[in-house]
């Protein structure tokens, strides 16, 4: 019974460590299923060599190291994940054209409750959830493997350069050259900011009301009142994306006409409000899984509508209903 007990004490430790590892290898592949096999991958490395752990380290850095390794190693075969909006020119609606791209061309979405641990430091709590934004898991995106994980590490999770540098096995000063360059990169091409949405506030929950309701309603004079001069609409595995209200509108009241009488249900993905959009059956019988809209919200504007249409992939990973009665 000793030796039972010493496994579940051990797999209990091991398991207190997921979330916040998945966090961290989602912002590294910038997908949410690689994430999981990586952090599962990374527990059963722990678990296989624990022989070989000597306790010159905490057991999480020492978790971190390996899956570090892993990411570095999936990283290696040259993926990196995009937004639409990484990958090609807004398209006018009027010319627009649908071109599908494979699944692992994209960035996905994410539930919070997978990557986000809970803390009770409030400020701590809103770095993770900024570090988990769409747009800035994207940015990290156009980083080499290394340089990413130091950033990661030294400006997410607040590690000290010599703690990335016993991980990455190297020196204190190739960890600060990483991050200096890390930085640049992003300066260079920085990601849009959005606002912190999680919990909202009583404007942003207002906005997000009069955006349901714009869209059941179908209603594109108060739906496109509440998008910014320059919101976008991307529908990833399409790389086609569009630039402004007025062909956000366009492609509303044309192509995308089908989503009229959709109804939405809330959920929360990367640290900012969703939608799980359910379209009208084709036999009049209630509504069929469309799209996960991510919203993101800037200065009392929606600036960014994503929606992503691989169903089969997001409502069971999100929770959401497979049809609406």
């Amino acid at each position: 019974m000793s030796d039972l007990a010493a496994t579940a004490d051990l797999e209990s430790r091991l398991e207190q460590h997921r979330v916040e590892l998945t966090g961290y290898c989602y912002r590294m592949l910038g997908s949410s299923f690689e994430a999981e096999d990586a952090v599962q991958d990374t527990l059963v490395r722990a678990w296989r060599s624990l022989d070989r752990f000597e306790g010159r380290s905490s057991l999480r850095s020492w978790l971190y190291r390996i899956a570090t390794n892993v990411c570095l190693d999936m990283l290696n075969a040259g993926n990196r994940r995009a937004r639409p909006m990484d990958l090609s020119s807004p398209q006018p609606q009027a010319s627009a054209v649908l071109h599908t791209r494979p699944e692992a061309t994209w960035l996905e979405p994410v539930p919070d409750a997978a990557v986000l641990p809970t803390v009770a430091d409030p400020a701590e709590t809103a770095v993770a959830r900024e570090s988990v934004r769409l747009a800035f898991v994207a940015a990290l995106q156009h980083l080499p493997a290394k340089q990413r994980a130091v950033l990661i590490l030294r400006e997410v999770l607040a590690w000290k350069a010599s703690e990335v540098a016993e991980l990455l096995e190297t020196t204190v000063a190739s960890v600060n050259s990483a991050l200096q360059r890390a930085r640049a990169t992003l300066a260079d091409a920085p990601p849009r900011g959005t606002d912190a949405a999680d919990p909202l506030d009583e404007s942003q929950r207002k906005l997000l009301e009069r955006y349901v309701a714009a869209f059941e309603g179908y209603d594109m004079d108060s739906l496109t009142a509440l998008l910014h001069e320059d919101a976008t609409l991307s529908m990833p595995p399409f790389d086609l994306w569009l630039h402004g209200p007025a062909d956000i509108r366009a492609w509303h009241e044309g192509q995308g006409i089908g989503c009229k009488g959709s109804r939405l249900i809330p959920t929360v993905a990367n640290g900012t409000p969703a939608f799980g959009q359910y379209r009208p059956s084709e036999d009049g019988s209630g509504h069929t899984p469309w799209a996960l809209q991510v919203i993101e919200i800037s200065g009392g504007r929606i600036v960014g509508l994503n929606a992503f249409l691989d169903t089969e992939r997001w409502f069971p990973l999100f929770g959401l209903p497979e049809r609406l009665g």
